[in-house]
């Protein structure tokens, strides 16, 4: 197959589940394309809403019309890290002879629905470390992969407190991206209800396979970034990186940590992913710049003096992307 059949078999591939997800869910393009991206790119997405906003509807939809195994887990105070990988249990064989064996736990699926996951315990969140970064669990001294493709898409809520661990920040590192849920607007509300008050439902129907999504993501892999585009890439990390000679001023006096070097790996790869469905087969400026909100959000640590003055991460990163020069030296 030419690189041109794949990219146009990309697109079609794309537009089929972004319209079959369309059948579904209301609104929220945003956030549907910033899902579909961090999946094509390999990563795994961090959901941030108050609750009924369809973030959960959302990833089963994803689930359904992308044919993969999907599993749910409702994280609790008192979840335990073998409610998330698995434990041993003691079968008794027909000779009557005991033995040890392994269940799996729900981690083993394609795609995880970690629903607010601010709610289990450090040493809960924890036990997804492993499975996200390696794609693997390690327990009783065996190392089991998980079945590929592998995703984890994390809900949490931001207005709750009580009751609530928040996420290490080595965790949200893996995360590739994280998008923010918004209210719907009052037409998006309205089609909501016509929608789901007048006992019609739509269930969505599989678009894709396990061959084409691999397929996919190998072509985002493919996709050729100039040097020049790198370098952007580097400076708008760099640049949020207090204490340095590379650090933007007017960005840093609200950061106590910048990005990690993951942030500029996902720059790229969201670059790319924005490049394919634009139908380009190579990566821009703009793509870049247009992703830095999603992938860095959650990589920032902002500093009192950012809380006094009651700027967030995104105001930050605002900053950043009108701070740091896309081009240098007329270099275009």
């Amino acid at each position: 197959m030419s690189l041109e059949e794949r990219l146009n078999r990309f697109r079609s591939s794309y537009s089929a589940v972004r319209g079959e997800i369309a059948r579904v869910m209301v609104g929220q393009a945003e956030v549907v394309e910033g899902v579909l991206g961090a999946i094509l790119s390999g990563g795994h997405v961090l959901l941030e809403g108050v609750p009924g906003l369809g973030k959960t509807l959302l990833v089963r939809t994803v689930a359904e019309a992308m044919d993969l195994r999907f599993n749910r887990i409702q994280f609790t105070p008192d979840l335990m890290p073998s409610d998330i990988l698995g434990t041993h249990m003691v079968n008794e064989g027909p000779d009557g002879r005991r033995q040890f064996q392994f269940h799996q736990g729900p981690v083993f699926s394609n795609l995880l629905l970690a629903d607010e996951i601010n709610r289990a315990t450090p040493k809960t969140q924890s036990a997804l470390l492993e499975a996200m970064q390696e794609r693997q669990v390690s327990m009783g001294g065996e190392v089991r992969p998980l079945p590929r493709p592998f995703f984890v898409l994390a809900t949490q809520n931001p207005i709750d407190q009580e009751g609530t661990y928040p996420l290490p920040e080595a965790q949200l590192d893996r995360f590739f991206s994280k998008l923010i849920v918004r209210y719907p607007s009052a037409a998006e509300l309205t089609e909501i209800l016509n929608r789901t008050t007048e006992g019609s439902t739509v269930t969505p129907t599989k678009v894709l396979d396990s061959a084409t999504l691999a397929d996919m993501q190998a072509l985002v892999r493919e996709v050729p970034v100039a040097s020049h585009v790198k370098e952007y890439a580097v400076r708008l990390v760099l640049g949020s990186h207090p204490g340095t000679e590379t650090g933007v001023p007017s960005v840093v006096r609200h950061l106590r940590f910048g990005s990690s070097p993951r942030g500029a790996q996902c720059l790229i790869l969201a670059g790319k992913t924005r490049a394919l469905v634009d139908g380009r087969f190579q990566v821009g400026l703009e793509d870049v710049a247009d992703s830095v909100a999603s992938v860095l959000r959650h990589r920032l640590i902002l500093n009192y003096e950012a809380e006094a003055d009651g700027v967030d991460a995104d105001a930050v990163l605002k900053e950043l992307v009108r701070s740091v020069p896309m081009r240098i030296g007329g270099v275009v």
